[in-house]
């Protein structure tokens, strides 16, 4: 199970932005764009990679979630939402006259936690984000979207190809989740004639756990990881988009939802390899590594000939050496396919053929980090899934133990499978001389 929502009253904040773009024919008074601070997206160089040319960088940026910001009155100051968190009644009775009465306000990055920095590797501005749990001793958790110069989210169509960044996690304790993902929400964020902001104010966000009643669409969790633990998890629907999903369509797939909220996970540690990441493992997350995930397609008959996803495959590369797999058994091999998953919900609801469709639509890059007021984190690190005690995640131990937590990515790039890495990555006109491989897997249809 993951889930990348903290239950809190940013639900009622997301619910008005989204029924704005809804309701958008029925009024003539635009939700408005505040002028009391700045909308200044800090820059996040990304590249895009195809075997001939190598990687080239792109004019991006990160933008920080709308429920993070300040929305007030259009002529003053006073917030429209209560001390409670949710949105004052008198202000915002329905999503119209919200629109019509409320202002959302740019964001102070650095105070929500969120920062962009050039790296060692790379000679571009801007290569790096961190992004902090805390400031100052308040939570700040923050999730920002990756930006494109259009003023639209970056559209990542992932389909037969490979996503790459590298990342430290070395300040990521147990119960924390450092979260790289994609989700299938509107390119736009629903910009309308209600919803002036749009995604250049990080509205629209929307995923698999449908965080936002009564909206839902596909995920495919990338990347949740902390020092000990990580997990790769596709989570198909049986829709496509975001969709206005109402009664049982939004409970979980296992109950009659539309989409798989528990998803096909991939943990190592869960598959019983407990000494393949984390500190001084294979991968040793006491130091930053490159994480590559590929989305191999192939011909079908069920996708009527057309070329359908057949396996999600990860690799590591730390120290300039590829690993491949949690040992040489061949069991071992870093590998999501339909043998892996099963016949069971994630089949019914779309399985690897559905995300790999919801790949081809496209899809936008979020990044997060959290920790887990009702649980924990125990999914992702505790029990079978990884070393943790079932209590360390306690939000309030990990502030006590842990104010620093943090998480970085740098050097994120896409392209052409086999395109993102050695040879081909040259930020710096320096081609990467990788060792061969450490780790044996098996042999695979879909080669790098």
């Amino acid at each position: 199970m993951s889930t990348h929502y903290k239950i809190t009253a940013r639900n009622a904040i997301h619910l008005m932005l989204a029924s704005i773009s809804t309701f958008f024919r029925l009024a003539t008074k635009a939700q408005q764009i505040g002028d009391r601070i700045a909308e200044i997206p800090p820059r996040l160089t990304t590249w895009r990679c195809n075997a001939a040319e190598g990687c080239l960088p792109q004019n991006t940026s990160v933008v920080l979630d709308a429920s993070f910001r300040w929305i007030h009155v259009v002529d003053g100051y006073d917030s429209c939402t209560v001390p409670s968190g949710e949105l004052s009644k008198t202000i915002c009775p329905d999503a119209i006259t919200c629109a019509r009465n409320c202002a959302i306000e740019g964001a102070n990055y650095a105070s929500a936690g969120v920062h962009t920095w050039s790296n060692s590797l790379s000679s571009s501005d801007s290569s790096s984000l961190t992004l902090d749990m805390y400031i100052d001793g308040q939570e700040s958790s923050p999730r920002v979207y990756l930006l494109g110069e259009d003023g639209d989210y970056e559209d990542l169509q992932l389909f037969g190809q490979e996503l790459t960044f590298d990342v430290d996690l070395s300040k990521m304790p147990c119960g924390t989740n450092g979260a790289l993902y994609l989700s299938e929400m509107s390119l736009s964020g629903g910009r309308s004639d209600l919803n002036s902001a749009g995604a250049s104010m990080g509205t629209g966000y929307c995923d698999a756990q449908c965080p936002v009643m009564n909206f839902i669409d596909g995920e495919l969790d990338v990347w949740e990881a902390n020092t000990v633990a990580t997990a790769l998890t596709p989570h198909p629907c049986n829709t496509t988009g975001v969709y206005a999903c109402s009664g049982q369509d939004c409970v979980g797939g296992d109950s009659g939802g539309i989409c798989d909220k528990s998803g096909c996970v991939y943990n190592t540690y869960g598959q019983g390899y407990h000494n393949f990441y984390g500190p001084e493992g294979v991968v040793d997350t006491t130091k930053p590594f490159t994480v590559v995930t590929q989305f191999f397609a192939d011909s079908s008959n069920s996708g009527g000939g057309q070329p359908v996803l057949k396996e999600i495959r990860r690799l590591y590369i730390q120290n300039d050496e590829v690993i491949t797999g949690a040992s040489s058994s061949v069991s071992a091999a870093m590998v999501i396919d339909d043998a892996f998953c099963g016949d069971g919900v994630f089949e019914k609801l779309g399985g690897l053929e559905g995300m790999g469709q919801a790949l081809q639509r496209g899809m936008v890059l979020v990044f997060s980090i959290w920790n887990d007021e009702s649980q924990f984190m125990n999914w992702l690190d505790s029990n079978e899934a990884g070393p943790c005690d079932n209590k360390a995640g306690d939000p309030a131990t990990i502030l006590n133990k842990s104010p620093g937590t943090s998480v970085t990515w740098s050097n994120v790039r896409w392209g052409d499978v086999g395109s993102t890495f050695g040879s081909h990555w040259n930020p710096k006109g320096e081609s990467l001389k990788l060792k061969p491989k450490i780790r044996e897997m098996k042999a695979s249809k879909y080669p790098t």
